[in-house]
């Protein structure tokens, strides 16, 4: 993820790239996780968040392999970083969140009504405090 689609005072970041349409949205930064994300944003001049040490783009292949896996053995579990959006998702349902909120935060828009997709504009203000209940 490049800086520039990082937003850190209005909490949150552009997806720009995703498998389809409904991926492509804004996701919001809860409060417990921000300090990490001004952390990273300040940590270097590099025009990516999250960077190799030559300062290369981080991919997906580089946090599974480098973070991911090692933490779940050590753990004896079993999961893959895809599991992180059930979860999500579950945890927003238990706090009571909207479920036009939910679809809106996790990028399922395709399974939204029709009514959902015309008639609510969701601002980033409503999702950051969405994602905060969790």
């Amino acid at each position: 993820m490049e800086k520039k689609n990082v937003h850190l005072e209005e909490q949150y970041f552009d997806v720009i790239l995703s498998k389809t349409e409904n991926g492509i949205r804004k996701v919001p930064i809860a409060d417990k996780v921000l300090p990490f994300y001004k952390a990273w944003y300040e940590s270097s001049d590099c025009e990516y968040l999250l960077h190799t040490d030559d300062n290369k783009k981080f991919t997906y292949r580089n946090y599974k392999d480098s973070y991911w896996t090692p933490l779940i053995e050590n753990l004896g579990m079993e999961h893959n970083p895809h599991d992180t959006r059930h979860t999500c998702i579950s945890m927003l349902a238990e706090a009571h969140v909207d479920p036009t909120m939910i679809k809106k935060i996790v990028g399922h828009s395709g399974a939204m009504s029709l009514t959902e997709k015309v008639y609510t504009h969701l601002d980033i203000q409503s999702l950051v405090e969405a994602i905060n209940k969790i």
